[in-house]
């Protein structure tokens, strides 16, 4: 007589928690099909079910007392078609649900993740995308995320890491002519609303990180990417071609600042503080100026203050000032 194989009680039981939500979404599925699905006989199908019915919620004093309190199926439909279907879920239904606004806000975040290179056509992120917006407790508001002016840029990086080729492009970093770059793509990353792209520069013999805002006429190249295995700096990480700037603010704003601190050296001295940090270009600095409303003062270089003045100006004259 053949040895019977058992399973262990750990595996029993997680046999057990799949179940529920598979027959739960199936809704009727035969005991032979949802065997194939374990990769358990339909024999050994039919009994877990059958257990399934002694499982439920605890009452008051610790046991079950209740039929409501129980997970039950269809008997008849068991017995004389062979067919699985539950008719009392003890109260799944009644688990916790994302708000309208908690879905909104997840769905912003999946959409901006697949605008990653090498991500954007995960099926992973799809079916997220699809739960969140069944799962919520309303309809989740329409979300969009503006595209921006690089999104054509993501999409021929996203098309180099797939095929494993370099990429060319110009680049005008502020203050310099435009050069150009032959570059291996290792990383694409968004940081304070700003999009980077992280490669070996043919170019330097080094990893680089590239604005793209600053990108332009960027193709594909037939070179095969061979220093896409390269150590890989912090993204903010300073470099040698670094600037040191100066910025003083009301000590009060610290914490808003974010990122810009990480590697800053900052002292305070009173109600203001003062972060002295290395940043890429002179022109770097406009946005954290701007963004907090005239409370950060640009100390050093004098070129990133006249920079975010002229930024400033500008946009003044956006809306006639």
């Amino acid at each position: 007589m053949p040895e019977r194989r058992t399973t262990p009680a750990a595996d029993r039981a997680a046999l057990m928690m799949q179940l529920v939500p598979y027959l739960i979404a199936q809704g009727e599925v035969s005991v032979r099909e949802a065997a194939a699905e374990f990769d358990v006989p339909p024999a050994r199908m039919r009994e877990m079910v059958q257990r399934l019915t002694m499982i439920g919620l605890p009452g008051d004093d610790g046991y079950w007392g209740l039929p409501h309190e129980l997970f039950d199926i269809d008997w008849d439909l068991l017995d004389e078609r062979d067919v699985i279907s539950i008719t009392n879920t003890v109260g799944l239904e009644r688990s916790p649900r994302l708000t309208a606004g908690e879905a909104a806000a997840l769905l912003a975040g999946l959409r901006v993740a697949m605008s990653l290179p090498g991500v954007g056509d995960s099926e992973v992120l799809r079916g997220l995308l699809a739960k969140l917006a069944r799962g919520a407790s309303a309809a989740p508001a329409d979300v969009i995320v503006a595209p921006a002016p690089v999104d054509s840029v993501r999409e021929t990086v996203d098309q180099a890491l797939r095929r494993g080729v370099a990429v060319s492009f110009t680049y005008k970093a502020p203050d310099a002519p435009p050069t150009t770059r032959t570059v291996d793509p290792v990383k694409v990353h968004l940081a304070n609303g700003q999009w980077y792209l992280q490669g070996w520069c043919h170019l330097r013999e080094a990893m680089r990180t590239f604005h793209l805002d600053r990108v332009s006429a960027l193709e594909l190249t037939d070179l095969p990417i061979e220093h896409g295995q390269e150590p890989v700096p912090a993204l903010f990480e300073p470099g040698a071609e670094d600037l040191v700037a100066r910025i003083r603010f009301p000590a009060s704003i610290t914490q808003l600042l974010g990122d810009y601190l990480d590697r800053a050296e900052v002292v305070v001295d009173g109600d203001t503080a003062t972060a002295t940090m290395r940043v890429a270009d002179e022109h770097s600095l406009r946005r954290l100026a701007a963004r907090h409303g005239g409370a950060v003062e640009i100390l050093e270089p004098a070129g990133a203050r006249v920079a975010a003045a002229q930024w400033a100006r500008a946009g003044l004259a956006q809306y006639g000032v």
